[in-house]
């Protein structure tokens, strides 16, 4: 009988989860604070230990994160804030949202950011970058933090897919002014919903954002600017403590399945290496295939699951007509769109799960396909 691998396991954590979930939850249920209550102090506190960071403010997504994070550093109409080309819609969105003009830039090989690509589109408008920690591999910190420094330009991480990744021994997420984390279901920290939080370094800027995430609301009575209802949810964050008690257990895992599969893989298709400065968490683990529409068709016929993160890069998406940007703008991030495919990678996989999408790898370059 054929094995299958489904890209995604969600129904296997958190049926391994139920009891201690269940558990967590109905203390919610029998509290009955389920907005802002006491689980969301918690989790807070503990994440900020875990990014190193003074504080962290739990938000309702990691897209409100960025919104949230954009204005409460003033940026806005008329400013502009460079990303890179290469990652999800909500990179983009995140500026596009607070009336500031996304910049994009192309990336290196790795997906992440090229910095040396960041300066040429500086401009005087332009006040913050925003590094994507694409795939849980760390974007070179070293590098942007040292432009941004030099020209006086924030730096609000895109952390979504990177929460426990570090760079030069320091957690992601304690670079920027704030670091940005999405908490969504498939990420390696994943609420059973939307959720996500940020992380800050200075105390007046969490002040800040515990008010904006709250309708700008200083007390109950009293909204000291216009903003949204972007909180965490309680019941999230009682499901979130419980998950993060094992995040560095998975972690450890994916990254085992990572080393199985660059260890097997390595020269049948271009695997993600990993520097003596990097420590990632594979979100995703993304290959460079030739023929990649046909190998993934391949295994899929074989009961193996992939997906492309991401077929259309952000300047070809319809919502970016309006920024001028045409095809060839970006030759690496185009390149790369027709080249990449995420395996399967979570910390259930099997080992004969993981056997089976090697040789189906291994098997289409080898003439079978």
């Amino acid at each position: 009988m054929r094995l299958s691998v489904p890209f995604v396991a969600l129904d296997v954590q958190q049926r391994l989860l139920k009891p201690e979930l269940m558990a967590a939850v109905e203390a919610v249920l029998d509290g009955g604070q389920f907005i802002l209550g006491q689980e969301v102090a918690d989790f807070e506190k503990s994440f900020a230990a875990l990014a190193g960071c003074p504080a962290a403010v739990g938000i309702a997504s990691g897209t409100c994160a960025l919104v949230l994070s954009l204005r409460a550093l003033g940026i806005g109409q008329g400013d502009e804030v460079i990303t890179p080309a290469n990652s999800f819609v909500a990179s983009a969105a995140g500026v596009a949202l607070t009336g500031a003009r996304p910049v994009f830039v192309d990336v290196r090989e790795d997906l992440n950011i090229d910095p040396a690509l960041i300066e040429p589109a500086i401009t005087p408008r332009t006040r913050a970058i925003i590094p994507v920690h694409l795939t849980g591999r760390p974007a070179a910190m070293d590098r942007i933090g040292e432009i941004a420094t030099r020209r006086g330009l924030a730096v609000v991480e895109d952390a979504a897919q990177a929460v426990g990744a570090r760079f030069a021994g320091r957690p992601i997420g304690s670079f920027g002014e704030i670091g940005c984390f999405s908490l969504h279901p498939l990420k390696n920290l994943g609420a059973c919903g939307d959720a996500g939080v940020v992380t800050v370094r200075d105390e007046s800027l969490a002040r800040a954002l515990r008010n904006a995430r709250n309708h700008g609301l200083r007390d109950r009575d009293t909204c000291e600017a216009w903003s949204y209802n972007c909180r965490l949810d309680t019941l999230q964050a009682a499901i979130l403590n419980v998950k993060l008690r094992h995040l560095e257990r998975w972690t450890i895992a994916k990254r085992r399945i990572a080393a199985r599969y660059r260890d097997a893989l390595a020269g049948v298709v271009g695997v993600p290496d990993e520097r003596p400065d990097e420590f990632g968490v594979y979100q995703t683990f993304v290959v460079r295939a030739e023929r990649r529409d046909d190998l993934q068709r391949y295994l899929a016929q074989r009961g193996v699951d992939s997906r492309i993160h991401y077929p259309l890069p952000l300047h070809l998406q319809e919502a970016a007509r309006p920024l001028g940007y045409r095809k060839g703008d970006f030759p690496v991030t185009e390149r790369l769109a027709t080249e990449i495919l995420s395996l399967p990678i979570y910390p259930e996989l099997a080992d004969a799960q993981a056997e089976a999408v090697i040789a189906g790898v291994t098997s289409f370059y080898a003439g079978r396909g």
